[in-house]
Order: C-alpha cells, then structure tokens, then sequence
C-alpha cells in the first residue's frame, strides 16, 4: 500500500485552486447540461485534505482491499471529487474535455466504477451513510480491520430520513472506522437549510444519536487536516465521527458565494471568465 505525499498546506491550497479551475473548465464544457457549481466549491478543501494527506490510498492500485474508502454522498458535488482523482492521475486529465457526454468517465454524477476511484454510484440524496455502513461490516467480515470510510454528505441531504437509520446502526454497531463529514454551506436547492426545514443544532443531534462531533472551518486546510488526524488518533473509540464543516456555497467566485440559484447552473464563456479571473487571484 502506498501512502499519500504529504503535500505542504501551500501546495494544498493551490490543489483545492485547481479543483475550483478544473470544475469550471468541466462546467463550460457541460454548456446547456449546466453543472451544480455551489456544491462542488464549496468541498474543494475538504476533498484536497483527504485525497492529498489523510487518505491510504494507492492511485496505481484502486481496487486495493486495504484501501480507505470515499463515498460521496451528496453526488451533485462530483466535479470537485472527479478534480481530484486527476490530480493524483487516476482519470487522465484529458477527461475534462469529456464532462457529461455520452460515454464519458465523467459523468453528472459518480458513476461507480473502482478503475477511476468511484466506489459508488450516488446522487440519489440520503444513501451514502448507508453504503458506508454496509461497507464498513463488509469489511469487517472479511479481516480487514483497518480500512476507514470517510463519506461527503450535504446540510440539505440530512433532511432525507435514510441518513438517520444509517447514523443509528452505525452508532449501534460502533462503526468507529466511519467518518462522515457533512458541507454545512446553508443552501439547498429549495432554499436555505433552515427554511426548507430546520433541523435544530447539529452538534446536539449526531451528538444524540451516538456519534463523535467535530466542528471546523470547512475551507481551513490545516484545521480539517488536524481535525482528521485527531480523530483517526483517537484511542480505543467506540463510536463513528462526524465532522460538521462550515463552509461557503460557491467559494471562490463573487457572483457564486452563498447564492442558491447556483445550487445548479449554466456556465457561459463571460461567467468563466471572470470567475477564472477571481479563483486565480485567490
């Protein structure tokens, strides 16, 4: 098994720059297919912590039994995830070209397919704790106890019933290998979280449904990266981990930042470049 470079926090924070770059080239190329631009802005950190320095992974080995697993949840966000597995040379980049035609690697959302990294297919909102659940048992029967499965879901995405099954079998079977990490941006496709319907502190609730709570800056790379590394470290847990990220819908880009018309949108070529103009001066 081959671990991650442990990339400096400077080279990270030019890979979640060029996570937001490859999303909008992905994005200009989708044209009228449009693309969910918020969501995959606002997880750039989160994915470039992961991938770059907290996850086992082996980018020439997908299928690799003693792999970390990565399941992301909210599936509208795959242009972000589809960055990444490039920039470690699992998809060529040659791909970008590609976004959502027909037969492309890159599809809307993640279609499953371990040769690219894909664990699972998603997008269909509230399954991706179950999956991780189911994966983690799987595992566990097959002797391998080491593995984790981290697992990227939205504020908005908790709203779906599924997800708090899945929190309470993962609580009960002390699923503690499970870390989910939820992108708190505020913002649904209805509206904001709280309008759309209101689910109290979050703290409060995972907290109650048996898990171990995080909060941090969801864009703040040295905070995730400690934040995962504190809970991995972790002695004798008993419990599965949840990170509560706050973040910003559409970071990096004025005319994207906190606005849910872009929970889904087209891009043009005067909209691609501006915001290439302001994620370069990030």
């Amino acid at each position: 098994m081959i671990e991650n470079k442990q990339m400096s926090f400077d080279e990270m924070i030019e890979a979640a720059k060029k996570v937001r770059l490859q999303c909008f080239e992905m994005a200009l190329h989708a044209g009228n297919e449009g693309a969910h631009m918020g969501a995959a802005l606002s997880s750039a950190e989160i994915l470039v912590a992961l991938y770059h320095r907290i996850m086992n992974i082996d980018p020439a080995d997908t299928r690799c039994e003693n792999r970390d697993r990565f399941i992301l949840s909210k599936g509208h966000g795959a242009q972000a995830l589809y960055s990444v597995l490039i920039q470690l040379g699992i998809i060529p980049e040659s791909s970008l070209g590609t976004f959502k035609d027909q037969g492309s690697l890159l599809t809307g959302h993640p279609s499953m397919n371990l040769d690219i990294g894909v664990e699972f297919s998603t997008g269909s909102l509230g399954q991706g704790l179950s999956l991780a659940v189911g994966s983690c048992l799987g595992m566990t029967r097959k002797g391998n106890n080491n593995s984790r499965v981290y697992v990227l879901m939205g504020d908005g995405e908790c709203d779906e019933g599924s997800v708090w099954e899945a929190a309470m079998a993962a609580s009960h079977y002390q699923l503690s290998r499970i870390t989910v990490i939820i992108d708190i941006n505020g913002l649904q496709y209805d509206g904001t979280t709280e309008d759309t319907l209101s689910l109290g502190s979050f703290s409060d609730k995972w907290a109650a449904f048996g898990w171990d709570v995080f909060e941090v800056d969801g864009h703040d790379l040295k905070a995730l990266c400690s934040t995962f590394e504190s809970i991995n470290g972790r002695i004798d847990p008993k419990k599965p981990a949840v990170v509560l990220a706050k973040t910003v819908k559409g970071k990096g880009v004025s005319y994207m930042e906190h606005e849910r018309s872009w929970h889904f949108g087209r891009v043009t070529q005067a909209l691609y470049d501006q915001a290439i103009k302001e994620i370069e001066a990030m």
